[in-house]
C-alpha cells in the first residue's frame, strides 16, 4: 500500500500542490498511490487531529508513505523524529521526503547519513518557523508603537480563490443546491469548509 500524506497548515497554502509534486514524483518512477491522507490544519494541532497516529496504525511492513517535505510531519525535532522512527523502525515502512530527495528504506542498515539529514532539516524547519514567528511579531510591536491601528477594516473581504465565481455560486445557494454539489458539478474546485465560510463571509457583508 502506497500512502500519500499531504497537508496545509496556513490559508495561502494549496493542497493540490502538495498532491501535484507527489504525482510527478510516481509518475517519474512508475508508483502509483494506493491512498491520500489528506488534512487542512494547523501543525499545532496533535497527532491525531493530523491524522499522523491513523497513518501510523495502518501502517504495514510493506507499506510506502510519501510526503512533499520533511515540514509536513512534525511541528517539532523530537516530533518529527518520533514520528520517522516509528514509520522506519516499528512499522518497517518504506518513507519517502520529495523536497529533501530522501528515500529512507528500513531495509538499508546503512542509514547514518540519512538519520543526519533528517536531524538537520527538521531543524532548520523549526528554526525558520521561530524566526517568521519572531519576525511577524516585531512588525506587530512596530506598527502598534507608531500609532498604526492593527487589524482589516471593518467589512472587509479577504481575497478567495471563489471570488471569481462569486455571483455563480451564491446564486446556487439561493436555490438551495447543496455546497458538495456545488462544489463537484459546478465549481469542480474548492474544498466543503472553505467554500462555507466564503458564503457566511459573503453573507455577513
Amino acid at each position: 500500500m502506497i500512502f500519500g500524506y499531504i497537508r496545509v497548515s496556513t490559508t495561502d497554502q494549496n493542497l493540490e500542490g502538495q498532491k501535484n509534486l507527489i504525482s510527478r514524483y510516481c509518475m517519474d518512477n512508475k508508483i502509483m498511490v494506493d491512498e491520500w491522507i489528506e488534512l487542512e490544519m494547523s501543525s499545532r494541532k496533535t497527532m491525531e487531529q493530523r491524522r499522523i497516529s491513523e497513518l501510523l496504525d495502518r501502517l504495514n511492513p510493506k507499506d510506502v508513505v510519501i510526503a512533499s517535505e520533511l515540514s509536513r510531519l512534525g511541528r517539532s525535532i523530537k516530533e518529527t523524529l518520533n514520528i520517522i522512527e516509528s514509520i522506519l523502525e516499528k512499522k518497517q515502512t518504506r518513507l519517502i521526503l520529495i523536497k529533501q530527495n530522501l528515500d529512507l528504506n528500513p531495509k538499508d542498515k546503512n542509514n547514518i547519513t540519512n538519520k543526519v539529514l533528517i536531524t538537520v532539516f527538521s531543524m532548520l524547519a523549526e528554526l525558520e518557523r521561530d524566526f517568521i514567528s519572531e519576525r511577524t511579531k516585531e512588525g506587530l510591536r512596530a506598527r502598534v508603537a507608531m500609532g498604526i491601528k492593527l487589524g482589516k477594516p471593518k467589512g472587509t473581504i479577504q481575497a478567495s480563490m471563489y471570488d471569481n465565481d462569486k455571483e455563480k455560486i451564491l446564486e446556487l445557494y439561493r436555490l438551495g443546491v447543496p455546497i458538495n454539489k456545488i462544489i463537484a458539478t459546478h465549481l469542480k474546485y474548492g474544498k466543503y469548509t472553505s467554500l462555507k465560510q466564503f458564503i457566511e463571509r459573503c453573507h455577513r457583508l
